[in-house]
């Protein structure tokens, strides 16, 4: 059904409408005929047959699913899908059958109907499935919904009708003409690129996490520079490819520079220091940092921030830029060993000689507390009323913790201190009342 281009879009829209009333009513009034009116009793029947199908094997293939122990996630799910759906499976199976039967015995003219259903059936099966591979359900439901509206103008035959009229409602800015079947081609094709660009760059991200050869940091960039380049190219090449021209991009490009230049230069300091942060390999996912307050063990590493998740499962987005300007303590850049210093006292009658011995055998037993690279202690001082001592130890997982390694530490010193009869001194205070000339009593400075 052709119209006159040169006729208005509104005109053109109206003269399109009315087509498919036309035909519409014809498709109506055909129906009346005896033939149609038994293929669509047969496919009434049909659905019935379906509908009592699933009522008996549903439950029969329900009871057998959950005996299915240990099987595969994706397997159970696939098992799922057909179990909801198991309705139009059958109607699906039987109307194809029925079809097939009555082409053979019959004319086509009187199964046609019966085809049109088993198609169209069909390929809302088809879309239903393959759209369940879609994560997203907003988007899910888009698609589904969509393919479902052009499958069933494709098997009527209505598509040239149906992008005539969608190409006639559009709208002139300048001399760019753009319409309803533009727009949808943009985003069928813009959407089916993304898709396939955020396939591939999880494909190839899995692997490149699987490379032990790359360094975690390496990984990061390289998984980024991948993502930005399939996201881009898909991009472009959907623009393209429905007659966008890009040579109208330079000037957006430079009002986007103007913008980036005033009003997002944190956003591009933030950018240029997370590939500075991947380059020079300064701190990678795994590793243990402190910045300022901040204690934790890095997440992940983003295009604008730094994930870090402390140990009481708080997590703090950092910005790139703070990781680059400020001092950061970095546990576990060259290596994953890390000391830790610990200081206490005991009282002067206490053996020096014995109490080191006893705290580093003590220290020693603690788990976490590394035998290769064996505990020491030393006197660092004469305290008003100790001995000071530091007991030096190390660690080789501090995403563990830190305090809590300290506390069990020190309540193995508790321990050891009390079986051997090692005294912890504290500050103790006493007050004597002296006599005065006259006789009477008044209270003597304190002493320590």
């Amino acid at each position: 059904m052709a119209t006159d281009p040169t006729l208005p879009p509104i005109e053109q829209a109206q003269d399109i409408a009315i087509g498919l009333w036309a035909q519409g009513h014809g498709f109506a009034m055909g129906m009346m005929r005896p033939w149609n009116a038994y293929q669509m009793l047969i496919i009434l029947g049909l659905i019935f047959a379906a509908h009592l199908l699933r009522a008996v094997l549903g439950p029969r293939l329900h009871a057998w699913m959950r005996t299915r122990e240990g099987w595969p996630k994706w397997r159970m799910r696939f098992l799922v899908m057909v179990h909801r759906r198991l309705r139009l499976i059958f109607f699906v199976l039987l109307a194809w059958i029925t079809f097939a039967v009555m082409r053979e015995v019959t004319w086509h003219s009187r199964s046609y109907l019966i085809e049109i259903a088993a198609s169209l059936a069909t390929a809302w099966l088809v879309i239903a499935f393959v759209t369940r591979l879609i994560a997203n359900g907003f988007l899910r439901g888009i698609v589904r919904y969509a393919g479902w509206a052009w499958a069933t103008l494709i098997i009527l035959g209505l598509t040239d009708e149906a992008q005539q009229l969608l190409d006639s409602l559009a709208v002139h800015l300048g001399e760019t003409r753009i319409s309803v079947w533009l727009v949808l081609q943009a985003v069928v094709i813009l959407g089916a690129l993304f898709f396939v660009a955020r396939l591939v760059s999880r494909t190839t991200s899995a692997r490149i996490a699987r490379n032990e050869e790359i360094s975690p940091s390496m990984q990061v960039l390289a998984v980024k520079f991948l993502q930005v380049l399939l996201y881009g190219a898909a991009f472009f090449i959907g623009l393209r490819t429905v007659g966008v021209d890009l040579t109208g991009l330079a000037v957006l490009s430079g009002a986007i520079g103007v913008g980036l230049g005033f009003g997002l230069q944190k956003v591009v300091s933030n950018l240029v220091s997370g590939v500075i942060i991947l380059l020079d390999k300064s701190i990678k996912p795994g590793d243990v940092i402190s910045l300022g307050e901040t204690f934790g063990w890095i997440n992940s590493l983003g295009a604008r921030y730094v994930s870090v998740v402390t140990r009481d499962g708080k997590e703090y987005l950092i910005p790139n830029e703070d990781l680059i300007t400020s001092q950061v303590v970095n546990w576990s850049h060259s290596n994953e060993f890390v000391r830790l210093d610990i200081y206490f006292g005991t009282a002067y009658a206490d053996d020096p000689h014995l109490v080191r011995k006893i705290a580093i055998e003590a220290a020693a037993g603690v788990p976490r507390v590394l035998s290769m690279k064996a505990p020491v202690c030393h006197i660092v001082g004469f305290g008003d009323s100790s001995v000071d001592y530091i007991l030096r130890f190390w660690i080789r997982d501090p995403t563990q913790g830190l305090t809590n390694i300290r506390g069990n530490v020190y309540l193995a010193l508790w321990d050891a201190f009390k079986e051997h009869g090692i005294s912890i001194p504290f500050p103790q205070r006493e007050v004597r009342m002296l006599e005065t000339p006259e006789g009477s009593k008044e209270a003597a400075p304190a002493l320590d």
